[in-house]
């Protein structure tokens, strides 16, 4: 009895040296996407300056490979993930409760944290098409995008907004991806809509093959579909981004955003935005897609959920937010 009583001694008093260390780390996790896409790179860049001041925060942080946006949100929701990366359109039907979330219901809990890289709405023409606006398309052939695509929907909302069906085309074409490119250079359409976040190969091939331009999504339509819906932001993409394109393109798309819960600790959720805009410009040099980031607009643009009370905490000690 008095060995056992000086072992569970031992290991009380190992516990008591031990236990404060313990008890001060905090492991989160952040849901992406596939590794070779942005929203992978986005959480690594996170976890990274996180991780920076892990000894100081306790706060370790990894990221995981998941699905996407629905697959994160999801998880989210079920306490398997702590933050996730999310597209905004996403983001507001999951608040909402529609769309694919209508089973479930409203995610009253969910919580915005910041958007980050634009994902716009891209329009890619044949150069030889002589095509100046997005009006210039009609009578022109066009690809929509495959059916039960998420640009196939953004492009049939962006038409019932104009007014337009796609017989306003003499051609509709439902390519894939990775096909209206190909297509576009081989002079079976003559132009076509994609969201996707830049730089990306699949404007970056037809440009460089083709000579195809981009071209501009603004006008009054435009305006009224941001103002209507908040998971629509403006964007632009930069001149000079891919070769023959010189001058910047206004558009407009949905957002990358990081959410989270109100599950998840003010203290944890400061202590991320803290890591991140701290660290600004490193943050943005860790990808392309970040170059051109305004803290401004992140802390607004494209959320369609409540901040989390940490990242308020954050945002009003900076004065970015009221």
């Amino acid at each position: 009895m008095k060995r056992v009583s000086l072992v569970v001694s031992a290991l009380a008093a190992v516990g008591l040296l031990a236990g404060p260390a313990a008890a001060q780390q905090k492991f989160v996790t952040i849901g992406t996407g596939g590794v070779t896409g942005v929203y992978y790179a986005a959480g690594g860049a996170i976890c990274r300056l996180l991780n920076k001041d892990r000894k100081s925060h306790g706060i370790r942080c990894s990221v995981e490979s998941t699905g996407g946006s629905t697959y994160n949100i999801n998880a989210i929701r079920t306490g398997d993930l702590d933050f996730g990366m999310v597209q905004s359109d996403v983001h507001y039907s999951a608040l909402k409760g529609v769309g694919a979330f209508e089973k479930d219901g409203a995610f009253k809990e969910l919580r915005a944290v910041f958007s980050v890289h634009p994902e716009p709405f891209t329009v890619l023409a044949r150069r030889e098409a002589n095509i100046k606006s997005f009006e210039d398309f009609k009578g022109k052939r066009f690809n929509i995008g495959n059916p039960g695509s998420g640009t196939r929907t953004s492009m049939e909302q962006l038409l019932a907004a104009m007014g337009w069906t796609t017989s306003d085309f003499s051609l509709a074409s439902e390519l894939k991806a990775d096909e209206h490119g190909p297509a576009l250079c081989d002079n079976k359409i003559d132009g076509f809509f994609y969201a996707v976040g830049h730089p990306s190969a699949n404007i970056q091939d037809p440009v460089t093959t083709c000579g195809a331009q981009l071209v501009p999504l603004t006008g009054p339509v435009i305006d009224k579909l941001v103002e209507e819906h908040p998971y629509f932001a403006k964007a632009t993409i930069p001149g000079g981004l891919y070769a023959g394109n010189p001058n910047d393109i206004e558009t407009y798309g949905v957002l990358a955003t990081l959410v989270t819960s109100t599950n998840a600790s003010e203290e944890t959720v400061y202590q991320l935005v803290k890591a991140v805009f701290e660290n600004f410009d490193e943050f943005k040099r860790l990808h392309p897609a970040f170059a051109n980031l305004d803290p401004a607009k992140m802390v607004k643009d494209g959320l369609s959920a409540p901040l989390h009370d940490g990242a308020l905490k954050y945002y009003k000690e900076k004065g970015w937010v009221k």
